[in-house]
């Protein structure tokens, strides 16, 4: 490796360093202050938090942002060494634009590497850790999502179904039961009833409380029993009977292919969140590379104004890629696109262009 490749490797990783750093300061002084009085309400102490929480919180802002984080990172220390006449130097020497742009480009591909199997195995265990705490941060509407009461109405397979009236995520408790089973033909073979259910962890098994029983006996006649208490095995634990907007964010990868797999054998066409996480795991860290090349592009000419116009260039262009990536999650979310289009529609878009201004770059 050439001397001139080191530097700048050094120099992109130092400031992405930097960069990091300054992000996760800032970030988790504005974010403890603004949610302290919640962490204090809910019977927890901020010390605990910034133990438990935050991070395994900031693995995941970091993640979730890298792209922008490498994009404003090379924008800055690719200007500065314009402004320094530095990348004149280089190519005065005899070397090409290309030869100049290789430590850009290898780089980038190894922080998209690294990204893209953090993405997929590393984060979803550090969102283990920080979703166990994510109700009690967040407003009183996510705190009930996560942890109150919901109404259910899941299929268990392509022919058994299950209703809870009222069901408390914290404490596993439910009022209101009913589990049906079908023939291939439509015709109630099976059904149970019970006033309350609950999940007993020491048996894996749910237990029914004031149950009644119905099952079709020969020649059209029923066998009706009732009873004081009865337990059921639906197979599953109830976080993976009625998963929360979360539970997406804390499987691996071969994971969350397999939930899918077993949730369209059963005939559950409600995926898209589940779509979501998975075409973003690998759609983010390409990102890191179109978004290299843009900032390469942009910022290896000295400009009129230096540092700043790229700076303000480059911090526009990050909001208006965040905002795209977000607003096509929320339209993706609610069935208007794919979610595989959503996910890689901003790269789709950048892609070309980065590679047209990197192209009319080195042809100067």
């Amino acid at each position: 490796m050439k001397i001139i490749d080191r530097y700048i490797i050094r120099k992109f990783l130092g400031t992405l360093a930097f960069m990091l750093v300054l992000l996760s300061v800032i970030v988790v002084v504005i974010d403890v202050q603004s949610k302290a009085p919640r962490i204090e309400n809910n019977g927890y102490t901020v010390g605990y938090f910034l133990l438990h929480y935050y991070p395994y919180w900031m693995v995941y802002l970091i993640i979730t942002f890298m792209s922008i984080l490498v994009f404003i990172s090379v924008i800055f220390f690719t200007s500065r060494m314009a402004n320094n006449t530095e990348i004149v130097a280089v190519v005065s020497s005899g070397a090409s634009f290309h030869r100049f742009a290789r430590p850009y480009f290898i780089t980038s591909l190894l922080l998209a590497v690294m990204a893209f199997f953090i993405n997929h195995y590393g984060l979803p265990r550090a969102n283990v850790k920080k979703n166990k705490l994510e109700a009690y941060v967040g407003t009183e509407r996510k705190k009930q999502a996560l942890e109150g009461d919901v109404e259910i109405a899941t299929k268990l397979t392509p022919d058994t179904y299950l209703f809870i009236f009222n069901y408390n995520r914290k404490s596993e408790r439910g009022t209101g039961m009913l589990w049906q089973k079908f023939d291939k033909n439509g015709k109630l073979l099976h059904q149970i009833s019970a006033n309350d259910i609950y999940w007993e962890p020491q048996k894996q098994r749910f237990v029914l409380s004031n149950f009644y029983e119905r099952k079709a006996g020969e020649k059209d006649t029923q066998i009706i029993s009732d009873g004081d208490t009865k337990m059921l095995d639906f197979g599953r634990p109830p976080k993976e009977l009625f998963p929360d907007e979360l539970s997406a964010q804390s499987k691996t990868t071969p994971e969350l292919r397999s939930f899918i797999r077993e949730e369209k054998l059963k005939g559950n066409g409600n995926l898209t969140t589940n779509y979501i996480e998975l075409y973003q795991r690998t759609s983010m860290p390409v990102s890191i590379i179109i978004l290299s090349v843009l900032a390469l592009s942009l910022s290896s000419q000295k400009k009129r104004g230096g540092l700043g116009v790229n700076l303000a260039i480059g911090i526009a262009l990050a909001f208006v890629f965040i905002f795209s990536f977000e607003a096509l999650k929320v339209v993706a979310e609610h069935n208007t696109i794919p979610p595989m289009l959503a996910m890689w529609l901003p790269n789709i878009v950048f892609a070309p262009v980065a590679f047209y201004l990197y192209w009319k770059r080195a042809n100067q």
